[in-house]
């Protein structure tokens, strides 16, 4: 259970509002042959020992779609695993594959074609489980996240001002990343005086989606050095579902985020993560989740995020950057794949293959992620060079 955990090799393709080239067993195919490559040539038939596929019928339309998983990316006659989850939870299952020591090289994999849904807003009222509580029929799904922002707000004293330097600083990052679509010089007024989608959230707070495909290559320490010069270690990584019923679940502050990176933290010996970390990627698909989610990654104290966020201290030449690649406001969300957007971004930071994004100070990085609402479910990573 020593052994350590390195990423050797990432691909994508998309990251675009529409693929109209390819299908999404196709994306899944240029992804997982850039990966390989970017693993030293990898051959997935010969050297891959498991493949973990994280996707769910929801978004696809059919089900049982992990059938199609295989095939694209070299798995077939090989062990897939496939988990109804966000990405990053992928690469946590494949990390503890190897650990157990049965596994040298394993494939983590997730994609999503939102623009294929014609009907989101019915899949997600779907998802807000109209069996076991009382159905709520909102005609706009965003309204969830509305009320969690106006009981975060409030509680707080954060105001929409902080918000909307979120926004600001997110799009501006994204001019910067190769991967977004929706990268922009906004002022903090244009983003205030931008239309409600719903109070508090204009259609600015509210990250749009994306098409993408993610493959991430992981091999034990051991091997890790037969393949590229640059491994990339995952120091710690950790899971946690908090009670999605919102009954039960507070409004004002992820506790599923902070359980997950006092875990992540433990396994990687983090004690004081602002001082031991160098920069964040982080779920920010809607505004006020970056603050939320930097509190409950213990990157500045509850409650005080958007104070330090309007001196300046999350900018890429801040204190402590978060979303250097521009978050999910500036990327785009591609559903399932979101938790590997961030890690790729961390992951080229840490290689210091970030081109225009790259930050002067990358040694080690904290990677978050949560699956948008209704769910109350984070994953952190903690990545090192």
């Amino acid at each position: 259970m020593s052994r350590r955990v390195a990423i050797i090799g990432v691909g994508w393709y998309g990251f675009r509002p529409v693929v109209e080239e390819a299908s999404f067993r196709e994306m899944m195919f240029e992804a997982a042959a850039r990966a390989y490559e970017d693993a030293g040539g990898i051959n997935p038939r010969t050297d891959i020992d498991a493949f973990a596929s994280c996707q769910e019928d929801f978004w696809e339309g059919i089900a049982i779609a992990d059938e199609f998983a295989p095939e694209p990316i070299g798995g077939a006659l090989k062990p897939v695993f496939t988990t109804p989850g966000d990405g990053l939870q992928c690469v946590a299952n494949a990390y503890m594959m190897i650990k157990t020591g049965q596994f040298d090289v394993v494939v983590a994999e997730s994609h999503a074609k939102p623009s294929d849904i014609a009907n989101m807003h019915d899949v997600m009222l779907f998802g807000m489980d109209p069996l076991t509580v009382r159905a709520i029929n909102t005609p706009n799904y965003h309204a969830l996240a509305a009320l969690e922002a106006q009981a975060y707000m409030s509680r707080y004293n954060v105001t929409r001002e902080a918000l909307a330097y979120v926004v600001v600083k997110d799009r501006r990052n994204a001019l910067y990343n190769e991967r977004a679509s929706y990268g922009a010089n906004l002022t903090i007024d244009e983003v205030l005086s931008s239309p409600y989608t719903v109070s508090p959230l204009t259609k600015l707070d509210i990250a749009p989606f994306v098409d993408a495909s993610v493959v991430v290559v992981l091999a034990g320490e051991d091997v890790a050095r037969r393949y590229t010069d640059t491994p990339v270690w995952v120091d710690g990584i950790h899971w946690i579902t908090e009670d999605p019923s919102l009954e039960f679940h507070s409004w004002e502050f992820p506790m599923h985020a902070m359980k997950a990176a006092e875990a992540a933290y433990k396994i990687a010996g983090i004690q004081d993560p602002i001082k031991e970390l160098h920069f964040a990627e982080v779920d920010s698909r809607y505004s006020f989740k970056e603050l939320q989610f930097i509190e409950a990654l213990k990157l500045a104290p509850i409650g005080e995020a958007h104070k330090l966020l309007l001196e300046g201290a999350f900018d890429r030449d801040g204190l402590f950057p978060v979303n250097p690649s521009g978050g999910a406001l500036g990327e785009g969300v591609p559903l399932e794949v979101h938790g590997l957007a961030r890690l790729v971004n961390a992951v080229l930071q840490l290689r210091g293959e970030a081109g225009r994004m790259q930050l002067n100070r990358a040694e080690r990085a904290v990677v978050h992620s949560w699956r948008g609402v209704p769910t109350t479910t984070s994953v952190v990573a903690v990545l090192s060079r």
